[in-house]
């Protein structure tokens, strides 16, 4: 602990505390790729939905084409994290990242060159699902082998405050774009921005990391990981309240062309305003954890933020103003992120090293992995219901939800108490076996 104190302090000499994980070079490297290639990412967002919308009109394709490139997220995401945890993660995010590079430019190619078509969509989005099942766990675990345990917590609300700094400024960029010179450019741009980030993987200097050689085959691997989750309290709390929120509240998004088009009368422009004012409270969420340096109360602000999230969409979707319509979606970003980093914190505070993949395996298949099911349920009941009532109905859950975790809380707290004072005792050590006598040391982490 004397240790960890010293470098703590050492940090803060040199950096503000909010910025403690940047000191590392290759997370400034990682930080810097992903900041520009996210940017590409949100303008190839905005300009597909827009795309599918224009091509379609329909709310259902709308969500099918969301079902598309999420759903192989939750059906392979397991494997993904078991090649996490026995391969090089580095060199799993070079490959996946040029994978992604590659998918981008065909859709660029067939938009430029009007051959798209709905199918397309659907191909490339899926495809993309399947390349992101091997990124997401590899990228969350590669975390911790750039920055360490002492510095993951920072790192991971940086790593928040960045996915949203770019979902600030890639719609914005997206909408004028889309409006101007048409979807195609959006798609160029995404492809040209992967470029940045594997170039700051590949100037990496990566340590050698020490793997102990996981027994048994793959599907024993996947098994292992789903029994951790299951017999872990907190952890099995925290990762089903984010999949239910994710099923229920997140295909918000996907209904936003719909709001943007039919019910405030914004167009493409008013599309890319309305995903910045989400990403501005997203960004505003991070940063506010940014500045913590514990996971004490974290916990709190799981429930709080699941319930304002869906207080906030509730309020969003009987707005007909836009400009109230988009200051509504800066709580919804807001709130959304504070239960999406706050989960991912905690979760990654209590998982073994030689877990992380798996376990963080399971976290994408409830944050990613569920919303493509929800995204198809919303573009149903959408073609029925209306945008409005159905993404009412998804904020009711959302609250439902938050106040079960939030009863439940109480009784959560001294197991992750006792799980996260025994991984700082071993360093994360998986050679170290989590046990019950840890739980006399203090710390109070949510």
């Amino acid at each position: 602990m004397k240790q960890s104190t010293a470098g703590s302090a050492q940090v803060k000499s040199k950096l503000p505390s909010a910025l403690r994980a940047l000191r590392h070079r290759n997370y400034q490297l990682f930080f810097g790729g992903q900041l520009i290639s996210l940017t590409g990412t949100w303008m190839q967002s905005v300009a597909q939905s827009w795309l599918v919308y224009r091509l379609t009109g329909s709310a259902v394709l709308l969500g099918v084409v969301g079902f598309s490139g999420q759903i192989p997220v939750f059906l392979l995401a397991p494997i993904g994290g078991t090649v996490a945890d026995r391969f090089n993660r580095h060199r799993i995010l070079v490959t996946t990242q040029t994978c992604a590079m590659l998918l981008a430019s065909v859709l660029a190619t067939l938009t430029l060159t009007h051959r798209v078509e709905v199918w397309h969509l659907f191909a490339i989005a899926a495809s993309l699902g399947v390349v992101n099942a091997f990124d997401i766990p590899a990228r969350q675990a590669f975390v911790v082998d750039m920055v360490g345990r002492d510095d993951l917590i920072n790192a991971i609300a940086l790593n928040s405050s960045m996915f949203n700094g770019a979902r600030i400024v890639g719609p914005a960029i997206a909408g004028i774009l889309v409006a101007t010179i048409g979807e195609g450019w959006c798609f160029f741009a995404n492809a040209v921005s992967y470029t940045a980030v594997i170039t700051g993987l590949l100037l990496m200097k990566i340590n050698r990391q020490r793997r102990v050689p996981l027994p048994g085959s793959a599907l024993s691997s996947i098994v292992e990981g789903f029994r951790y989750v299951g017999r872990t309290g907190p952890v099995r709390a925290l990762l089903l309240l984010l999949g239910l929120v994710s099923l229920m509240g997140m295909p918000y998004a996907v209904l936003m062309p719909i709001f943007a088009d039919q019910i405030l009368h914004g167009g493409p422009r008013g599309l890319g305003l309305l995903m910045g004012a989400s990403g501005l409270g997203a960004l505003a969420g991070a940063l506010s954890l940014a500045a913590r340096q514990g996971t004490r109360g974290l916990g709190r602000w799981v429930a709080f933020s699941s319930a304002g999230f869906g207080v906030s969409i509730i309020l969003f979707s009987q707005s007909r103003s836009f400009w109230l319509s988009a200051a509504l979606l800066l709580p919804v970003g807001f709130s959304m992120m504070i239960q999406m980093a706050s989960s991912n914190t905690l979760v990654q505070s209590m998982v073994p090293d030689n877990l992380r993949g798996r376990v963080m395996a399971v976290y994408s298949m409830m944050f990613m992995g569920m919303a493509p099911i929800g995204a198809l349920l919303a573009g149903t009941l959408a073609g029925r219901l209306g945008a409005p009532n159905t993404v009412a109905i998804g904020g009711a859950i959302c609250i439902a939800g938050a106040v079960v975790f939030g009863l439940r809380l109480p009784a959560l707290r001294p197991e992750a108490r006792q799980i996260i004072v025994a991984l700082q005792m071993t360093g994360g050590d998986p050679a170290e076996e989590v046990t019950g006598e840890a739980s006399v040391v203090a710390p109070q982490p949510r």
